[in-house]
């Protein structure tokens, strides 16, 4: 995305305690083995986000590793990042963690980038506090458009534009990374959301072919599916969405 300027989002930040408030909430939530299982010397794990109705996120703390599983022994898939490609703030979803949740403790996350979809484990400690999101955004590209759930019920609908057959949009669950205001350019419209979704036939754009939900200077093609690969909405539309989404929201496209 071209000559986009945060809102919101900071640029440094102060150190974040390794356990947070939202881990006391997360240790509430139901446990992913039996618990007879839990009991024993195999390492239990609770769910810490369920992508629809209740999600969390964190800043990265230092570049850890990001491995293929929960060990310092694993494969390395990459690395934290403290900046994305726009220069703001990076963060992460978190999806799982080990139990009893410590700073020594492994948690789950989505991992941006290409392919998209993947996974990793990083040490707890490698987050700084969690924070909390409720709900999701929804973007059919059967019917093109795009729906936000909150406590399970639509609060804003919209028709959009997507990908064509040889720049598609892809399908799959994704995250608000960033929260943007358009600087002199049109072609977004007055905002945009940078998204944790990669394009996955293009990677000449800024960021590497970051896939954005933005306004439009053709109003005209919504619905359809005029892009390269991001989400296109009228001006009025993306302007309502950018007020009350917030960072860290799942966004599952079909």
């Amino acid at each position: 995305m071209l000559a986009l300027h945060a809102a919101g989002a900071p640029r440094r930040r102060a150190s974040l305690a390794v356990l947070g408030a939202g881990v006391l909430v997360a240790m509430q939530l139901c446990t992913l083995v039996p618990p007879a299982q839990a009991q024993s010397s195999v390492t239990a794990l609770v769910r810490i986000s369920d992508l629809h109705r209740i999600s969390r996120w964190a800043y990265p703390t230092y570049e850890a590793a990001v491995r293929a599983s929960p060990s310092p022994r694993a494969r390395t898939l990459g690395h934290l990042r403290f900046l994305t490609g726009d220069g703001q703030a990076e963060l992460y979803v978190v999806l799982a963690a080990e139990q009893p949740l410590s700073a020594a403790a492994w948690v789950r996350l989505e991992l941006p980038g290409r392919p998209n979809g993947r996974t990793g484990w990083v040490p707890r400690d490698a987050l700084g506090a969690f924070h909390t999101v409720d709900g999701y955004l929804l973007v059919d590209q059967r019917d093109l458009r795009a729906t936000l759930f909150r406590d399970g019920r639509a609060i804003f609908s919209a028709p959009v534009g997507t990908g064509k057959a040889s720049t598609v949009t892809p399908a799959g669950h994704f995250y608000v990374m960033e929260k943007l205001i358009t600087l002199n350019a049109p072609l977004y419209g007055p905002f945009a959301l940078g998204t944790s979704a990669y394009a996955p036939t293009l990677n000449e754009w800024p960021g590497g072919g970051v896939v954005g939900v933005h306004g439009t200077d053709e109003p005209q093609l919504i619905p359809g599916r005029p892009s390269h690969g991001c989400i296109r909405m009228r001006n009025a539309d993306i302007a309502r969405l950018w007020r009350i989404i917030s960072v860290g929201t799942p966004i599952e496209i079909t």
